[in-house]
């Protein structure tokens, strides 16, 4: 194998993730290399790994096309001369192999798994072969522990000198779980510490990071989060803007064209995040029901003994809540709907039942791991409707830069709006989380701040014709007409006495 050339560099406009190079067919013989290789590239004492790409055409001999993420990370400029050297595939790349064929792997070995991740040594298509032998091979208790271990300590961690540190997380599955926004102000008013790290949405319509940068700013540092927290109590931050447990994110996006979730990497995505916050106590909520991500209570039990097993090889306190997600949490779905939703119910001390409910009680379920109250739903409660909740939710938005005064009815909402109405008289039957999701990203949510939907009637409750029972909100005229569309092919709301099909579906003459 060759020793390596020096390279022109020419900007590729093109923004990737990915560390990659493009060389030129004949440059490419010449050192050695083929397409999915991977070469060191090297430029004044700087030096990354990134796999091969060949140009017909695009590039000539003595160039090498750079990606802006390679640029970027070595500082350098179209023009500047760079060196390409052969790079050996990683070792890593035999472990996962090694899982491939159903075979435990080692401590070391996972952890120079998850180090490749996050150094960019491991293409794409070897990340996916990881998560897939996960999904197919699965893992034990000792691999798992292992893999959240590898995950906390490759990035970065956080440590507060003073107070009692707590956490939640949903799993996800369910649209309108707007509830961080509400716990997060009660907990951190009852004197507690909770730096609550968020995604953005991937397949949902609003992620609770989403959500809260509607009000305030979310792309939060390290030290932000921390002096945030130690000084206010509470924080509601994209965990992407960090890089804490970068190797997750990086699987993740593999994940998501592959529509998988390995149990495996579900249990160390969560709990590497919890550590990595200094976390010493953790509610974890597993929606479950028709349409969630967890179908059955058995499921659901499973899962919870696996979170708390973990918990425990890691040192952490953790209580999972099962919780109905059959439906929507509360009637807004969408990030600038899901806010004003929440900063109501907190600005009346009332809201939605099943919003209210939920959030006081994942609240509670701390309250009471921490011995901060007996009866950890009423002192909640207590938090939330003597205003103690709102007034810490504004030091909140003002401490991440947002409006402190700013009130629900002054969050602007998309002004494209289309009413979906009831032909039938009955009641609802069943609100189908999938379908709703589906018209609210229709209509431009996440993406578009404003768009999303409002549930009207929800299931058991009595519909006459001409009820709303959806209204859609949206910015674009395009964008609703496709999400009016949507929602009159596949009806998210079924009423009693509504025809499902017509079979045969054409018209007898």
């Amino acid at each position: 194998m060759s020793s390596g050339m020096k390279f022109r560099v020419k900007k590729i406009p093109v923004k990737i993730e990915r560390l990659s190079v493009i060389l030129n067919q004949g440059d490419a013989e010449e050192i050695g290399v083929l397409v999915g290789d991977r070469v060191r590239v090297t430029f004044g004492g700087k030096s990354c790994t990134a796999d091969v790409q060949i140009g017909t055409g695009l590039i000539e001999r003595g160039e090498v096309g750079l990606y802006s993420s390679v640029m970027e990370e070595l500082m350098v400029d179209e023009g500047d001369e760079v060196g390409i050297y052969p790079f050996p595939r990683p070792a890593s790349v035999d472990y996962i192999r090694k899982k491939m064929d159903g075979h435990k792997l080692s401590k070391d070995e996972i952890y120079q798994i998850i180090e490749d991740i996050v150094n960019n040594s491991l293409t794409d298509v070897e990340i996916a072969a990881f998560v897939i032998s996960n999904y197919v091979k699965t893992m034990d208790f000792d691999e798992i522990e292992w893999m959240t271990k590898a995950m906390i300590e490759t990035g970065e961690t956080i440590t507060f000198e003073r107070g009692i540190v707590v956490d939640k997380h949903s799993i996800g599955g369910v649209p309108g779980n707007k509830i961080s926004l509400m716990i997060v102000p009660t907990i951190a008013a009852s004197g507690l510490l909770i730096p609550k790290t968020a995604s953005r949405a991937i397949t949902s319509a609003s992620g609770t990071a989403d959500t809260m940068e509607v009000l305030a700013n979310v792309n939060l540092g390290v030290e932000e989060i921390k002096e945030i927290t130690e000084r206010v109590g509470g924080v509601i931050a994209w965990g992407g803007a960090t890089y804490i447990a970068p190797a997750d994110d990086k699987i993740i996006q593999v994940e998501y064209p592959l529509s998988i979730d390995p149990k495996p990497q579900l249990l160390a995505s969560v709990m590497a995040k919890k550590g990595a916050i200094g976390a010493k106590y953790a509610v974890i909520d597993i929606p479950t029901g028709e349409g969630a991500k967890v179908p059955t209570m058995e499921i659901a039990r499973e899962l919870s003994n696996d979170f708390v097993e973990l918990g425990r090889r890691l040192g952490l306190n953790i209580t999972c809540a099962i919780t109905y997600g059959g439906q929507p949490v509360g009637r807004a779905v969408g990030p600038a709907l899901e806010a004003w939703e929440a900063l109501k119910a907190m600005e009346e001390g009332k809201g939605s039942t099943s919003l209210l409910e939920k959030s006081m009680g994942i609240a509670g379920i701390l309250l009471e791991m921490t011995g901060k109250a007996a009866n950890g739903y009423e002192a909640a409660r207590r938090l939330f409707e003597s205003g103690k909740t709102l007034e810490k939710f504004r030091e909140m938005v003002e401490a991440q830069g947002g409006d402190p005064n700013v009130k629900s009815d002054d969050i602007p909402i998309g002004d494209k709006v289309y009413h979906v109405e009831s032909t039938y008289e009955g009641a609802v039957v069943n609100v189908d989380n999938k379908r709703i999701v589906r018209i609210a990203r229709a209509a431009g949510a996440p993406k578009d701040k404003g768009a999303g939907v409002y549930i009207h009637k929800k299931k058991g409750e009595v519909v006459k014709p001409g009820d709303k029972l959806l209204t859609i909100y949206a910015d674009k005229e395009w964008k609703l007409t496709q999400a009016i569309e949507l929602a009159l092919k596949e009806p998210p709301i079924l009423v009693s006495g509504m025809i499902l099909e017509k079979y045969p579906s054409y018209r007898m003459i």
